[in-house]
Order: structure tokens, then C-alpha cells, then sequence
């Protein structure tokens, strides 16, 4: 059992981590194609934070935030292999953050073709997101091993 949840493990995070050591390759001195798909994609959802919350989110280089993602998944999914809730807190991190901004359906009209896709991708993610849910909660409802406690002799 102890062996099917490892390779389980290493299978899930092994998304995270080969998408973390593909952007690393890719990043260059301007963070690479990801940040060039992304940067777009972050000012359309500044823009949507700040028209409809009211809340001016400060002004990034998306070469950091890329940066930060590949930390985010490269040593998040590494803890997670080794069956650390600290991991899975770094992955549930990365895909709080992301997704929204990475498959924004919501920019789109119901119609569009552009909007199926991403809607498809959100909730994907949105899924993964909740199997690490899953897999928190599971861990913390888990009780840990008590030592053992020596039986007290009785004197008399």
C-alpha cells in the first residue's frame, strides 16, 4: 500500500515537476516564451481586479513571477513526492494563483470557441487543486504515532 501511494505521488507531482524544469530551460534573460504568453494574460486580470474589487495590484516583472512558479512546482512537487503536506501547500499555492490567470475564461463570451478551452483547462486545474485538497486533509486526519509509554511500576 505504502508503494502504490509513492508511485501515486510521484505521478501527480511529476507534472508539476516536468512543467517547472521545461520553463526553466526556456527562461532566458526575459523569462522566456511563458512569460511572453503570460504577461498579457496578467495585465487582463490586473485589470479585472482593480475594475471590479477596487484593489490595484502592484506593478511585477513577470520574469519574477515566472520564476516564482517554477520554484513553486519544482520544490513544491519534490516535497509532495516525499508525502510532505508542505509540498502539497506550495502546489496549492501555485495553482490558487495561476490558474486564474492562466485560463481566463472569464474574459471570454459563452460562444466563443477560445472560451470552451479554457473553461476545460480551469477546471482541470480546479480538479487537481482539490485532490491536493484531498490529500491535506487526508494527511492531517491520519493520527501520528504515539511512543510507546514505559508501564509504571508499582511500589508499594
Amino acid at each position: 500500500m505504502a508503494f502504490a501511494s509513492f508511485v501515486g505521488r510521484v505521478l501527480f507531482a511529476s507534472v508539476f515537476i516536468l512543467s517547472a524544469y521545461q520553463e526553466f530551460n526556456e527562461y532566458g534573460v526575459d523569462g522566456g516564451p511563458a512569460a511572453k504568453a503570460l504577461k498579457p494574460k496578467f495585465d487582463a486580470f490586473a485589470y479585472r481586479v482593480h475594475s471590479q474589487v477596487g484593489f490595484q495590484l502592484p506593478e511585477i516583472d513577470i520574469k519574477f513571477l515566472i520564476a516564482g512558479a517554477i520554484a513553486l512546482k519544482g520544490i513544491g512537487g519534490a516535497l509532495f513526492i516525499l508525502g510532505s503536506s508542505f509540498g502539497a501547500l506550495l502546489l496549492l499555492l501555485h495553482q490558487l494563483i495561476a490558474t486564474p490567470i492562466h485560463y481566463d475564461f472569464y474574459n471570454y463570451d459563452s460562444e466563443d470557441k477560445e472560451f470552451t478551452q479554457l473553461f476545460i483547462k480551469f477546471t482541470q486545474n480546479m480538479a487537481l487543486f482539490g485532490a491536493l485538497l484531498f490529500f491535506i486533509g487526508m494527511k492531517n486526519s491520519i493520527p501520528r504515532r504515539q511512543p510507546k509509554k514505559a508501564p509504571k511500576t508499582k511500589t508499594y
